[in-house]
């Protein structure tokens, strides 16, 4: 009871300091906000009841209607998430994670940190191309047998899902907000980096996080502590063989899936169809590598989660809090411009850590384009920091789908995600303002 009053204490607090500056319903919101995220922090109720709770308080607090919260629990990208969950099970079931990780054992260095960073940049380098969603959902498993060491687990867990953030952001098609500035761009008439200038203006960021963050997360491990499973040298079984077409396969059609514009439109197939379909797949006759019981292991508190951050992003812009948060951002018009993208970045990478970095994104694009003008020479440098800091959320599970997706493990603990997060986040704030300013402006 004293963490839930903690929490209540806190979210009562918020709400009124924040009351002279936003409308009632903003900071009634808040303080709802506050409530969640410290629960969600202090383990004062299980995680999966916390995330239910939007159903409740959004409506009882006249956020949100309930007919308009429930619906975010059944988004149609919950279904990608369920099919690369039922692939995670097969992996882990069939011993594929085994194989694969004795093979990643034999590349590379064979100290904790060496493992923290060969899982932070294959995870990085593979979410450059494809869903940084669907690359931790298939490295996951393979993180958690790497080592039986629980806390060198939750590094490698940890290095899986920031690495997916961070290398996200290396080409246009890497993550959502990268897109939506493309369109914005588009939109505004503004010329926008070709493919090839887009990952040299990013590539600086990528490498340093990269250098950077898998060195924090190793700090403190001894070598002794690596701890690693036993190495198989057994041939591949029937079922591993199966797993891996069907992994094959649908690793082929995703990177087909793909649009490079404007050279090659992609196959046009959702998905989220694709991811489930694969899923599914696995129970075909014939096929036959899970049982109706295996599905029992699905995290549905994630699923829960991911409910909560889709209902929290869509109060955030029911009630403008999102546009109404940017707004107070206009005093940066006046202050130098190092510090004005630092101050964007700070501000955006800490906002999309309790909302969708693609919703904010959509909201802030607009907002921040009137600090300078639509037309003035440093609104693209401001757009473009914008864009990356929406990507770089380390501190909580409802930030990105890869910190959620790390959470179904049940070896993380959200106090342990915000109080390394943390530290990651101010990190990336400085990387990528510091990048923007010494660097992007000559491309741009």
């Amino acid at each position: 009871m004293k963490k839930i009053g903690v929490a209540l204490g806190l979210a009562l607090a918020v709400g009124l300091a924040m009351a002279p500056f936003f409308t009632s319903q903003q900071a009634t919101l808040l303080g709802l906000v506050t409530f969640l995220v410290v629960l969600w922090t202090n383990n004062g109720l299980p995680l999966g009841v916390v995330s239910l709770l939007p159903i409740l308080l959004l409506p009882a607090f006249g956020i949100t209607p309930l007919n308009s919260v429930t619906p975010n629990y059944a988004k149609s990208i919950i279904f990608l998430f369920i099919g690369g969950f039922l692939l995670a099970i097969a992996m882990q079931k069939s011993d594929l994670h085994l194989q694969i990780s004795t093979r990643l054992l034999r590349i590379f260095p064979n100290t904790a940190r060496g493992i923290i960073y060969a899982m932070a940049i294959v995870s990085a380098l593979l979410s450059s191309i494809l869903s940084n969603t669907t690359i931790t959902l298939m490295l996951m498993p393979i993180g958690l047998f790497i080592t039986e060491n629980p806390r060198l687990k939750v590094r490698i867990l940890l290095a899986i899902a920031y690495g997916a953030s961070i290398g996200g952001i290396l080409t246009p098609i890497g993550t959502p907000p990268n897109l939506l500035l493309l369109g914005y761009l588009e939109e505004i008439g503004l010329a926008a980096p070709t493919f090839t200038e887009w990952m040299g203006m990013t590539a600086p960021v990528v490498g340093t996080m990269l250098l950077l963050m898998p060195w924090i997360l190793g700090w403190g491990m001894k070598e002794e502590e690596v701890g690693r499973v036993a190495q198989t040298s057994e041939p591949l079984t029937k079922a591993q063989k199966k797993l891996l077409w069907i992994l094959g396969g649908l690793t082929l059609l995703l990177v087909l899936n793909t649009p490079v514009k404007p050279w090659y439109p992609g196959l046009g197939l959702n998905e989220k169809g694709l991811l489930l379909g694969a899923g599914l797949l696995l129970f075909m006759p014939g096929i036959g590598l899970l049982d109706w019981e295996d599905s029992r292991a699905i995290p549905y508190e994630i699923i829960f989660l991911f409910g909560a951050g889709f209902s929290i992003a869509q109060a955030f812009g029911s009630t403008h809090l999102a546009e109404a948060l940017a707004l107070k951002l206009a005093f940066v018009h006046a202050l130098p411009l190092w510090l004005t993208l630092a101050v964007v970045a700070l501000a955006i990478s800490f906002s999309t850590e309790i909302t969708s970095n693609t919703a904010l994104t959509s909201i802030a694009l607009p907002v921040m384009a009137e600090l300078y003008g639509p037309f003035h020479s440093e609104t693209l440098l401001i757009l473009m920091t914008t864009t990356v800091a929406a990507s770089y959320a380390f501190m909580l599970p409802i930030a990105t789908p890869p910190n959620a997706i790390i959470m179904s493990s049940r070896v993380i603990q959200v106090k342990t995600m915000a109080s390394v997060g943390f530290f990651i986040d101010i990190i990336g704030v400085a990387v990528v303002s510091a990048t923007a300013y010494l660097l992007w402006r000559i491309f741009l």
